[in-house]
């Protein structure tokens, strides 16, 4: 269950260790800290809570995505300020070509590989953002518009793995108004990002709504709780896939898996989906939309029950059903174009 608020004591050296107990095991933190309220709270906590005793070295790394003329200087701004707190600080520059459409989803792809890479690069195992109740939230409901399923509906995990490194969320509880209480009440100085004021993002769009439906009854606490129940629930429908995947006997050989495919006709829906999704990621492919999955389960189911043979592709991966039912699941084969 999700922890309690945060106190007044939280500043103590009881309420921070038990604020990044999870920390502890950490070989070394990264700190990804953009110099807004929310990461330059993340920045000081982390830095009280290093100076109290034994920890791991702290990492602040700032990523400037090269949108905004003024990144630059708040990247310098935070490097300032990281170093007046004793802390090593990074700028990580993403280079290259921008895309024209999807900018804040490539953006956020690009951070999180830059972080990684540099976590890798300073043998940190552990990587720390500021995200808050009211990202939590936000998070929520943009995925409930867009028709998200249950995985979807779980919102920001308290702790995510980002190829090998545990991605920890220590300040998912804490409403936003409580760290800038804390900074303005501190005087820990902050930059204001302009484009959490741009509506051209979709995110900023409905942060504008979210008061609204708070006074509906619908508030950021709500919506936290609804992602903790559905996280509870998608790790036990997960856990109950993985056993059915078991009880059909897969064999994983030359990057292709077959088990057998009755096991897709008899169990529910959701965890044939479940089963699929799962298969498909043991072979090392990336799973397709949720729309694409269920389509593809749904066939399957069908064609399993009607005793057909049927071939089809999904995210790249070739799906082979026979007719006494084993089914396959391996890499697409390449296109050849011209013939």
């Amino acid at each position: 269950m999700a922890a309690p608020p945060p106190s007044d004591d939280v500043l103590s050296g009881e309420g921070l260790e038990h604020l990044f107990e999870v920390l502890n095991r950490a070989s070394g933190i990264v700190a990804a800290v953009s110099g807004g309220p929310d990461s330059t709270a993340l920045m000081h906590l982390l830095a009280r809570w290093h100076a109290a005793g034994s920890r791991p070295p702290v990492h602040v790394a700032t990523v400037d995505h090269g949108l905004r003329p003024e990144a630059a200087e708040e990247a310098a701004f935070v490097a300032r300020e990281a170093a007046a707190l004793g802390l090593s600080h990074r700028i990580l520059t993403w280079t290259g070509d921008k895309p024209r459409t999807g900018i804040q989803e490539a953006a956020r792809e690009a951070r999180y590989r830059l972080l990684v890479d540099y976590a890798h690069e300073v043998g940190a195992s552990h990587l720390a953002t500021a995200h808050t109740l009211d990202d939590q939230a936000e998070t929520v409901m943009m995925r409930l518009a867009r028709g998200s399923g249950l995985s979807g509906l779980a919102g920001m995990r308290r702790e995510t793995d980002r190829h090998g490194i545990p991605h920890v969320r220590p300040l998912l509880d804490w409403p936003k108004a409580t760290l800038l209480d804390l900074c303005q009440g501190y005087g820990w100085r902050y930059v204001d990002d302009p484009s959490n004021a741009d509506e051209r993002y979709a995110r900023v769009r409905w942060r504008r709504l979210m008061p609204l439906l708070a006074a509906e009854g619908l508030d950021a606490e709500r919506l936290a709780r609804l992602a903790e129940r559905a996280a509870q629930a998608d790790e036990a429908l997960d856990l109950k896939a993985q056993e059915a995947l078991e009880r059909a006997g897969p064999v994983l050989e030359g990057g292709n898996l077959s088990f057998q495919a009755g096991i897709l006709a008899n169990e529910p829906f959701e965890i044939a989906l479940r089963i699929m999704e799962r298969a498909i990621a043991t072979t090392g492919l990336e799973n397709s939309r949720l729309h694409r999955l269920e389509a593809c389960t749904e066939r399957l189911r069908e064609a399993v029950r009607a005793g057909e043979a049927l071939h089809l592709t999904i995210a790249g991966a070739l799906v082979r059903l026979g007719r006494s039912g084993p089914i396959s699941i391996g890499p697409e084969p390449p296109r050849r174009r011209g013939r």
